[in-house]
C-alpha cells in the first residue's frame, strides 16, 4: 500500500484542499492518504474558525484515509517548528511513502536548494547572515537577504515572502536534516493567494471563506437587533456552493453559530487574566518570547482591550502581528521552551492522536499499528505507552481543546463537550 502524507489546517476545508488531495494522490501514485492537521488552533497564531472534529469530518468525506491531530505546541509554532513537529510525526508512522505540499512558486528544485543551505548552512552564507543581523534586521528578514545574496538572485524576495513557500522549504530542511527516506512533491497553488480576501474563481483562499463567514456571522447580530431585514447566511451558503465541497457546505449551514465561527477575540478576557499573572521574567519561559517582547507586554499591559488590539499595539517594524499573536497563544496554552526542548531531543512527536478514518480504511490502521514507532492514540486514556515527555504533550493538547470548547460554550450557550467525551470520528 503506497500512502501520501498530507500536512494541512483546513481552515475551512475548500476546493483547494480538494485539488490537492486529488492532485497528490495522482502525481505519487499512492492508494490512500493519510493527513496531519492542526487541531483547534493553527500556524498564524489563531484559533481555528472551527473545531478540528468537524474539520476532520470534512476531509474524510472528500476521501482522506485517516486525519491525525498535530500537537498543538507545533500547530502554533513557527514555520520550523510546526514543519519538523509534522513531519516527525509522518516519519515515525514508518508507512508513509510520500508527501506532497501545495506553493506558490510551484518550483521544486529551487526550494530543495534553499532548503538544503538553510540546513547546511554554508560559510558564506552564515556570514551574510550575520551581517544583516548587526544592521539590526529581525531574524526572518536577514536569513532572506542572506539567501537573496548568496544566492545572487533578487527576485528570491518574492519567493521568501510567501507563506506556502517558506512552509515548503521548511518541509524540506527538515526531511534533509533526518536524512528521511520519505520522498517529496510539491504542486503551484490554484489561482488565489493565501492572504487573498476575496472570492475569485472556484478556488478562493481560506482567508476570503473565512471573510464571508465573519459578515455572516456579524450580520446575525445585526439581524438580531433590528438592522437587517432579512438573513444573509443563505446568501454566504449560495456564494460558497462554488468554492466547497457539497458536504462542507451541509455543515457550514448546520453548524454556524452553534460550533462556529471561533475568532482570536474570543479569548481575550482569558489572555488578559493570563497576563495579569505573569511578569517579565516568567514570560521569557514561553516559547518565542524574547526579553524585549516580555518587557513590551508587562509596559503595555495596562493597555490591553482585547486581543487584536493587543496584538496591534505590541507589534514592529521587525515583529509581525503573525509572531506577536503566536507567541500570546504560547502564553495562553502554555506552552514554555523547556518542554519544546524536551519534546525535540525525544524525536518531537510523542504520538499519533487518530481524529478519524474512513470505514473503507481499515487495511490502513492495521499497517499503522504494525508500522508505527510511536503510540497510536484512539482513545485519550491510552496513556500506558506514552513516555513522560507524552504525557505532558498529551495534557496540554487536552487543555487546549478544553479552553477552545470553553469558548463555544460561552460563545453559543451550548453544553460542554470534554475533549475526553468525542469520539473517534469513522465515515
Amino acid at each position: 500500500m503506497k500512502i501520501v502524507g498530507l500536512i494541512t489546517e483546513y481552515n475551512p476545508f475548500h476546493n483547494g484542499h480538494l485539488y490537492h488531495i486529488e492532485r497528490a494522490k495522482s502525481i505519487t501514485g499512492a492508494d490512500t492518504v493519510i493527513v496531519v492537521m492542526s487541531g483547534n488552533y493553527v500556524q498564524r497564531g489563531a484559533p481555528a474558525i472551527m473545531p478540528k472534529h468537524l474539520r476532520a469530518e470534512v476531509a474524510l468525506k472528500a476521501g482522506v484515509g485517516l486525519v491525525l491531530e498535530l500537537p498543538v505546541c507545533y500547530a502554533v509554532g513557527s514555520a520550523e517548528y510546526f514543519a519538523a513537529g509534522a513531519l516527525s510525526l509522518l516519519e515515525q508512522l514508518g508507512c508513509i511513502d510520500s508527501i506532497c505540499f501545495g506553493s506558490e512558486c510551484g518550483d521544486y528544485e529551487l526550494l530543495s536548494r534553499i532548503a538544503r543551505i538553510l540546513a547546511d548552512e554554508p560559510e558564506e552564507f552564515k556570514l551574510l547572515l550575520q551581517d544583516a543581523l548587526k544592521k539590526g534586521m529581525s531574524f526572518p528578514r536577514a536569513r532572506q537577504t542572506a539567501l537573496r545574496d548568496y544566492l545572487k538572485d533578487p527576485s528570491l524576495d518574492m519567493v521568501l515572502e510567501q507563506p506556502n513557500n517558506i512552509l515548503g522549504i521548511e518541509y524540506l530542511k527538515a526531511l534533509y536534516q533526518q536524512r528521511s527516506p520519505i520522498k517529496s512533491y510539491t504542486i503551484k497553488r490554484m489561482v488565489s493567494g493565501y492572504h487573498d480576501t476575496r472570492l475569485s474563481g472556484t478556488y478562493s483562499s481560506a482567508s476570503a471563506i473565512r471573510r464571508l463567514l465573519d459578515y455572516a456571522s456579524q450580520s446575525v447580530l445585526m439581524e438580531k437587533e433590528g438592522m437587517f431585514d432579512e438573513p444573509v447566511m443563505s446568501e454566504v451558503l449560495t456564494r460558497l456552493e462554488d468554492q466547497v465541497p457539497p458536504s462542507c457546505i451541509r455543515m457550514l449551514e448546520e453548524t454556524h453559530r452553534t460550533r462556529y465561527p471561533i475568532y482570536a477575540n474570543d479569548f481575550s478576557l482569558l489572555l488578559k487574566y493570563r497576563l495579569l499573572r505573569e511578569s517579565a521574567d516568567t514570560l521569557t519561559e514561553y516559547q518565542d518570547i524574547s526579553e524585549d517582547l516580555a518587557n513590551r507586554i508587562v509596559n503595555h499591559a495596562n493597555d490591553f482591550i482585547s486581543f487584536d488590539q493587543f496584538c496591534d499595539l505590541l507589534k514592529t517594524r521587525d515583529m509581525t502581528y503573525t509572531r506577536i499573536s503566536r507567541c500570546l497563544f504560547h502564553i495562553l496554552l502554555n506552552i514554555r521552551k523547556s518542554d519544546i526542548q524536551t519534546y525535540q531531543e525525544q524525536g518531537c512527536c510523542q504520538y499519533a492522536h487518530i481524529l478519524g478514518f474512513r470505514r473503507d480504511a481499515k487495511k490502513l490502521l492495521s499497517l499503522l499499528k504494525r508500522s508505527s514507532n510511536i503510540p497510536l492514540i484512539t482513545k485519550l486514556t491510552q496513556t500506558g505507552e506514552l513516555s513522560s515527555a507524552g504525557l505532558t504533550m498529551q495534557k496540554n493538547d487536552i487543555f487546549a481543546s478544553n479552553l477552545y470548547e470553553s469558548i463555544i460554550t460561552d460563545k453559543y450557550k451550548m453544553p460542554f463537550v470534554n475533549e475526553y467525551q468525542h469520539q473517534i470520528l469513522r465515515i
